[in-house]
Parts: C-alpha cells; sequence; structure tokens
C-alpha cells in the first residue's frame, strides 16, 4: 500500500485516491522568466520520479504541471530585454523543454498556460467577490479578503495572525488588511493586459493557479505539489481561493519537496553560489545530476558541492559498469529486488533506500557473470527496468562512461586522436610518447585501459 507524506495533515497516510485506479495530480510550474536553476531541477526530477512510479504500480494518472507565463519579474525581464513578453516567455519555455529532456524528465500530461485561461480566473475571482471573499480596492487592485476564510493558515498550521508576525507582506492602503492578496492588477502603463469587470489589468499570481488546477482536474483532485517556497505563501493563497469559490477541498494530498543547498548555504545569486542547469550539464552528464537528486528523498534538503557530485558519478558508473556488455532482450523477471524496490518507492517513495536495493542486485549480478550467464542477462534486465523508474541508466553503458564529466574540455574525438597517437607510438616502439599521452590524459582526468582488444578509456 502507497503511502505518502501529508503537508496537510503533518503526516504519511495511506493513499487513496478519490476515484480508484485514476489519478489527479497538479504540480506548481516554473515563471518562466529565466532559465532553469537547480532548485528547478529538484523539484522537476522529484514529480517525475512520483508520476513514473505511479503509473507503474497501475494507477491511470493525469499530471498536470503549469506554467506562469504572465507575471511581475517577467514583464520586467522582457522590459530590460527590450522584447515582449512573448517573446521572452516562448524562449524560457523552449529552454525548459530542453534542459528537462536533457535530464532525463518525461513531460507531464498537460503544461497549461496562466494567458490561456484568463477568462477562467475573471470568472473565480467574480464568485469570490459575490461571495464576499474579494474586493476591489481604492486603487482599482482586487484583492482575497484572508479574515473571512476561517481556516485561512491551515496548510502550515498557523493562525493568521501568527503567520503575520514572521512573514514579509505587502502594507497596501487600499487592502484592509495586510494578510489580504492581490487576484486582479490595474494595468501600469507598457504592460500587458487583458479587459475585466474591474477594468484593464491582469491576474494575480495565487489565482492563476486556483484556475488552472480546477480548470484542468475539477475542484477537488488527489495530489497539488510544488517547491518548499510555495507553502507559503502561495499554497496557503490557492486553498483559500479555491475553496471559498468552490465549497470543496482542492486537494487531498498536499506534497512539498526539498530545497537545494550549495555547500550548506542557501543558494542565492548574492551570495555567488547560483547554478542554472546549463551550468552543470556543461561539465557534468545529465544523469549525474539526476542520481544527486535520487539520492535524497524528495522532502530531503540536498546539498549541491563538487563533491556531492563527484560522489553520484562514482555511484553512476558502478551501475553501468554493471550493465557493461549485458544482453538487454532478456524478458523481465520480478524477484525479492522488485519486491523491495516497491516496498521503498510504496513508503512515500523513497528513493535512498531504492537506490540500496539496486546496489544490492549489483552484487549478485556481478557475481553471476563470472559463472551463470542465464542470471547475470536475467539480473541485468531487472535492474534495467527498475532504474528506469528512476529515470537512470537511460544511455549505453560504454557512452556514460566515456562521457560522464567534461574533463578540462576534452572531447571524446580528442581523446580518441590521443589513443590513436599513442597506438601508433607503441607500434614504433616509442615508449616515452606512450607514456606522455598516457600522462597528459592522467592529468585531464582520463583513464586508459589496455585490454587484449585494444584500448579504451574513462573519465575518472
Amino acid at each position: 500500500m502507497l503511502k505518502i507524506y501529508n503537508t496537510l495533515t503533518g503526516k504519511k497516510e495511506e493513499f487513496h485516491p478519490i476515484v480508484p485506479g485514476k489519478v489527479g495530480m497538479y504540480v506548481c510550474g516554473n515563471t518562466v522568466y529565466d532559465f532553469c536553476h537547480i532548485g528547478h531541477a529538484r523539484a522537476m526530477i522529484s514529480f517525475d520520479i512520483i508520476s513514473r512510479f505511479l503509473r507503474h504500480v497501475g494507477y491511470e494518472l493525469n499530471y498536470v504541471r503549469n506554467i506562469t507565463d504572465v507575471d511581475d519579474k517577467i514583464i520586467k525581464r522582457a522590459a530590460e530585454n527590450n522584447e515582449s513578453t512573448e517573446s521572452l516567455t516562448q524562449r524560457m519555455i523552449a529552454a525548459q523543454v530542453e534542459d528537462e529532456l536533457k535530464l532525463g524528465n518525461k513531460m507531464p500530461d498537460r503544461e497549461p498556460r496562466a494567458t490561456e485561461f484568463i477568462q477562467e480566473i475573471i470568472d473565480l475571482i467574480e464568485i469570490l467577490v459575490e461571495k464576499g471573499f474579494a474586493y476591489q480596492g481604492s486603487t482599482g487592485d482586487v484583492y482575497y479578503r484572508a479574515s473571512a476564510f476561517k481556516e485561512y493558515g491551515k496548510l502550515n498550521n498557523r493562525k493568521l495572525e501568527d503567520m503575520l508576525a514572521g512573514a514579509r507582506i505587502d502594507v497596501e492602503i487600499a487592502k484592509e488588511h495586510p494578510a489580504d492578496f492581490v487576484l486582479w492588477k490595474t494595468v501600469k502603463e507598457g504592460e500587458v493586459f487583458w479587459t475585466s469587470p474591474w477594468g484593464n489589468g491582469r491576474p494575480g499570481w495565487h489565482i492563476e493557479c486556483s484556475a488552472m488546477s480546477i480548470s484542468c482536474l475539477g475542484p477537488h483532485f488527489d495530489i497539488h505539489g510544488g517547491g518548499p517556497d510555495l507553502k507559503f505563501p502561495h499554497h496557503e493563497n490557492e486553498i483559500a481561493q479555491s475553496e471559498a469559490a468552490t465549497g470543496q477541498q482542492l486537494a487531498n494530498v498536499w506534497m512539498h519537496c526539498g530545497p537545494v543547498r550549495v555547500n550548506n548555504e542557501k543558494m542565492s545569486k548574492s551570495l555567488g553560489n547560483f547554478f542554472t542547469v546549463r551550468d552543470v550539464l556543461a561539465k557534468y552528464n545529465p544523469e549525474i545530476v539526476r542520481f544527486l537528486m535520487v539520492s535524497s528523498q524528495y522532502r530531503s534538503a540536498i546539498d549541491y558541492s563538487e563533491d556531492s557530485l563527484l560522489e553520484s558519478k562514482v555511484g553512476l558508473e558502478r551501475l553501468y559498469n554493471a550493465l557493461k556488455g549485458q544482453d538487454k532482450t532478456e524478458e523481465y523477471s520480478k524477484s525479492e529486488f522488485s519486491i523491495r524496490f516497491e516496498d521503498a518507492m510504496n513508503d512515500d517513495f523513497n528513493t535512498p533506500v531504492a537506490l540500496s536495493v539496486l546496489f544490492d542486485l549489483v552484487r549478485e549480478l556481478n557475481k553471476a557473470k563470472a559463472d551463470d550467464e542465464q542470471l547475470a542477462a536475467t539480473l541485468a534486465k531487472e535492474l534495467s527496468v527498475l532504474s528506469e523508474l528512476l529515470g537512470l541508466l537511460q544511455q549505453e553503458p560504454e557512452y556514460f562512461l566515456q562521457n560522464s564529466v567534461l574533463t578540462d574540455g576534452l572531447t571524446a574525438e580528442e581523446i580518441e586522436a590521443f589513443i590513436q597517437e599513442r597506438t601508433q607510438a607503441r607500434k614504433d616502439k616509442n615508449f616515452a610518447r606512450s607514456d606522455e599521452i598516457r600522462d597528459e590524459l592522467a592529468s585531464r582526468g582520463v583513464e586508459l585501459l589496455d585490454s587484449r582488444e585494444g584500448t579504451s578509456w574513462t573519465r575518472c
């Protein structure tokens, strides 16, 4: 039985979908004003793995992840770039898809964009105004009346007054209360806008997700997820808006992945420890980044560092070396390893324990290689199948082992050229040059492996 930690209740619970056999899952996606960073990668990979396992155990999953394509940050960045908001968001969406596919993710079933749901947003705000949960302030902006929703704060298990004491909340004269938040913003000169009953303007951030989730999955669905920074105020406000409008509980289960820290510090541009996915993939094979994310349970914090990436590289190489040269056509046969793997994933998607099962499987596979070719092939197939649920071992072993790290900028072609020169030097009995090449490659992180079949290499 699958158990999931529910942020709303603060405990692990047995998962029972609203409709047996079917799951609706909404995950808050990115505001597309810049390239994805490694914190985004954490959330993307976490919910990709969750979606893979839900499907693996037989659920018919509808995975929806939104795109925020109108927002203060987008408008500001577009103005700085002297381009339209549409041009900026289209570029960033394309870049996000490229990054995500490189990281080995499968795309969600649906990716609604906020600008496609303006009428639904307006309709939702009108309902809130009619019910007394929203009002138009003196500046023309429309605000949600937080004090009108008696359960405000239930996701974070705090009272409204307590949340105000420790939170940064904009104080505006037009607001009735400091905790009230904007649903519709009056247009400013030069900004993108839409017409509404409250004048020309655009939606606030929080109402966008309420409209999109209800439109795509209905007023009551199974799982709502997102990053750790969304718990308050974004998700708290989503609950307040949606449930006030529909009279139904928005989501049964709320899931939040943990933060990414860099050398045990919060990632921040001001600290100079901010890394985009593209920064990292310029040096490391994408599966190494994925392995790092999988090595911690999705709710735990991850420490991103060169050391942690190198540890992930070593672990992943061990898995790939076990598969190297193995027959991949064998039929999948479920053994105790599969059972243990599924038990770990059923325990709130415990990927570190699932990984430990893979390493136990590798030990048996390596033993079988020596004296039981059939068993080795069966175990290799099982390793491939289980790893795929984590999005790992998706490359040819030889390719990964030669391209795990782009050491000193050496390409595979350049390394092969060095090997050819060394092979010729050995034929010419120029052993001094042969040793020079070996030492040169070793100093640049490339290890040569000589055998009867020739010379192969790996990055070290």
